[in-house]
């Protein structure tokens, strides 16, 4: 491989990683913008430290559990190649990777990724879970279930082998943050206020719905990245196809979500129009170089209908998903996912029977190993803070300040 493709291919790498970065700014500000002031610090707080401690622990053993080199013979379910990351011979080479990128970019670009799993629950979990315990469960889940999970496909574990297919991950990532999203919520409770005696949900207005969209409009450009970058190299027919699907579907999930919602509720609901975008997205993430145009419409559309039937399902099961992230990571993920056998390049039942099997799996393995590291540090250091703390808010109780300080009232 020449060197000008090489170092293109790598570049195009390093770019998406950016706007993968950039993503946690739009899970920040959607995630502030759906909750009230009261809880604006505690919520960038927990996104600024999934971040870190996420680059953290991929970096202490993450990368190696996630790409650990299954020996042929292995089962292709757990195995680990050590603490600590170094590159490995001509990993700064055309001969890693197929000339796609460099060892150190590949640790980056996925580093990236791996938190966003735990930023997918901090969603869920707003306004009332204690910010010690979260950050105990970010650091296991990131450090362990994460990786593990993304073994068993991107790195060549059982899955790969069976046939499954998660390109950029639909599964991989979005539901395994889905799958503990439901855990934690069930565990925690719905916040106070939720719902009345009767158990009819009650609206829980967000602060700042400029922010909300903002986060969303954000979101939508990193995963030019997220999913563009999964093609691995600066490939101009891969990578423009992906692009082109990826914005398709999360079109027609915003405008479908809004259609539906506004038949069912009869009125314009913008939040509802935002999660139908983020929901189309994360529908077409699994099969985004498999998919032509027609078929990304179609898998945004469903994705958008998907979301305004998810959010009032997880109402009526009693279950208090501040932002949507069950119906958008979780729902959407698994239609995602599915989309897979019955849409594209590797439609056909078998292919279906793969992605039904991995998805079920996957969601085995999520939901057990989060209640237990949610089940026990409720059980030991609790999962939620008091009464008057979340009702007086968690940024005066956790953090001791406030997002919007009144600075005039008070001066002469």
């Amino acid at each position: 491989m020449e060197a000008g493709l090489f170092t293109a291919n790598n570049v195009w790498m390093m770019i998406c990683t950016g706007l993968v970065f950039f993503m946690h700014l739009g899970f920040s500000f959607l995630e502030i913008g759906l909750t009230r002031e009261k809880n604006t610090i505690n919520i960038l707080f927990k996104n600024v430290f999934i971040i870190c401690v996420g680059l953290l622990v991929y970096y202490i053993g993450g990368f190696n559990l996630m790409y650990p080199g299954f020996a042929e013979d292995s089962s292709g379910i757990f195995s680990f190649a050590g603490f600590g990351i170094a590159p490995p011979e001509n990993g700064m080479t055309p001969e890693y990777a197929d000339g796609g990128y460099t060892w150190w970019t590949d640790f980056l670009f996925q580093g990236m990724f791996a938190a966003t799993a735990a930023t997918i629950v901090s969603g869920a979990v707003a306004e009332r879970i204690k910010l010690g315990s979260f950050m105990i469960f970010t650091v296991i889940y990131v450090g362990l279930v994460y990786p593990i999970v993304g073994s068993w496909k991107w790195g060549g574990g059982f899955l790969d082998a069976m046939g499954f297919y998660d390109f950029a991950g639909s599964t991989l990532v979005h539901s395994v943050g889905g799958w503990a999203a439901v855990i934690a919520i069930y565990l925690l409770g719905a916040r106070i206020g939720k719902f009345d005696e009767n158990g009819k949900p009650k609206a829980i207005p967000g602060h700042n719905i400029p922010f909300a969209a903002a986060g969303v409009l954000i979101l939508w450009l990193g995963w030019f990245g997220f999913n563009g970058g999964s093609v691995l190299s600066a490939d101009p027919e891969l990578t423009s196809l992906t692009l082109v699907t990826t914005s398709l579907a999360a079109a027609a999930g915003g405008v479908s979500a809004f259609i539906v919602s506004t038949i069912m509720y009869k009125n314009y609901d913008l939040t509802m129009f935002l999660n139908g975008i983020l929901g189309g997205l994360v529908g077409i993430t699994a099969g985004a170089d498999q998919m032509s145009p027609n078929d990304a419409v179609i898998i945004g559309v469903i994705a958008g209908a998907i979301i305004v039937f998810g959010v009032a399902l997880v109402d009526k099961l009693k279950l208090d998903d501040p932002v949507g992230a069950v119906a958008v990571h979780l729902i959407c993920g698994i239609w995602g996912t599915l989309a897979v056998g019955i849409f594209g390049a590797m439609a056909g039942m078998e292919q279906f029977l793969n992605q039904l099997t991995g998805v079920g799996i996957v969601g085995a393995f999520c939901c057990v190993t989060a209640f237990i590291i949610l089940f026990t540090l409720k059980a030991t250091l609790g999962l939620r803070v008091s009464e008057k703390e979340e009702l007086e808010g968690l940024d005066e109780h956790e953090h001791g300040m406030s997002a919007y300080p009144d600075f005039g009232l008070n001066e002469h």
